[in-house]
């Protein structure tokens, strides 16, 4: 079976940042409240204009450079997101033209902030065809268009942002994609979930006054599942791999909240040394935060050759993820 490898990675953030001093002033809050439930203390918001795509385009200009690839060497792009430029046509084909790739195979996904490792799970599958010799994997969000900002449980949470693997099935002296495996439960899709603007309840002038086309969240149950099924990923895939979590040098997870990585790594019984975390500075940037969190991580030198190092994610769905790397 062929080996699937990381050839290069990339992230972009926004220029504009927004602190909890600013949100403060348009909403009932304080950089006290935000920092001590979420560990946020301050996001990127995309400039006006900026879009889904175009957050996307320099994520992967960037990967391909880290991989000393041009737009023609990549047969495939898959993009994860839940915040296209349209709900029709796909962002990946605005992205595919906007990167002059060739009339390659472009596609969504959408699971949330699940969506990269699903999308990464996909690449995998689809690079063992001797069709395919470099994949393009996208996670990039807009999430500041589908917040509300009237609501302080919500809007205090996520940022816009973008990160990109380049993948192949070729040198064997490059990080490794080793396994993945993904799940979902849809009886749980309320928890996390944007009422209106889908064919179930289509845009109308009640549902933009009652701010129907922006993120509804139960966050206590969230929580609750959010951990269990991260920590359910992680060990089924070290399972499957005769591996521990001794084994693993780095986990990298959704950066959601800082309280769910601090209840994982207490349900794994792993140090928080071992937790890649960015979520000071960024937010929650659902699809694109584990690409952005992995991307810096391995600019500031964090993995060395030999480490093992885990994905693991869970989104809107519900829907969970986890990918093992061999560094």
């Amino acid at each position: 079976m062929r080996k699937i490898t990381i050839e290069g990675v990339g992230s972009y953030l926004p220029e504009r940042i927004m602190t909890n001093d600013d949100l403060a002033k348009i909403v009932d809050t304080s950089d006290e409240w935000i920092r001590t439930r979420t560990g946020i203390c301050e996001r990127h918001l995309a400039a006006e204009g900026e879009t889904c795509s175009d957050l996307a385009v320099r994520a992967a200009q960037r990967a391909l450079a880290d991989a000393g690839l041009e737009p023609n060497d990549i047969d495939l792009l898959i993009v994860a997101t839940v915040t296209p430029d349209h709900i029709m046509p796909s962002a990946a084909v605005l992205i595919q033209a906007k990167l002059g790739l060739r009339s390659v195979p472009s596609f969504d996904v959408n699971a949330a902030c699940s969506g990269f490792l699903y999308a990464l799970e996909t690449a995998r599958s689809l690079l063992r065809n001797e069709r395919y010799r470099h994949a393009l994997v996208i996670g990039s969000e807009k999430l500041s268009s589908i917040v509300n900002w009237e609501d302080r449980s919500t809007c205090v949470l996520f940022g816009d942002g973008a990160g990109a693997f380049v993948l192949g099935n070729g040198s064997s002296d490059l990080p490794v994609l080793v396994d993945g495996l993904a799940g979902a439960d849809g009886l749980a899709a309320n928890l996390l979930y944007v009422p209106a603007g889908g064919s179930a309840q289509p845009a109308s002038k009640e549902t933009v006054e009652d701010r129907l086309h922006t993120v509804t969240m139960n966050g206590k149950e969230l929580f609750k599942a959010a951990v269990r099924h991260m920590a359910e990923a992680t060990e089924e895939i070290l399972k499957r791999n005769g591996l521990t979590t001794e084994d693993i040098a780095w986990f990298v997870p959704h950066q959601a909240n800082i309280r769910i990585v601090q209840a994982l790594a207490q349900q794994l019984n792993v140090p928080m040394e071992c937790f890649v975390c960015n979520i000071e500075h960024t937010g929650n940037s659902s699809a694109a935060s584990i690409p952005i969190a992995f991307a810096q991580a391995k600019a500031e030198g964090r993995f060395q050759k030999g480490d093992r190092i885990v994905l693991v994610a869970f989104g809107a769905g519900l829907t969970w993820a986890a990918t093992l790397v061999l560094w």
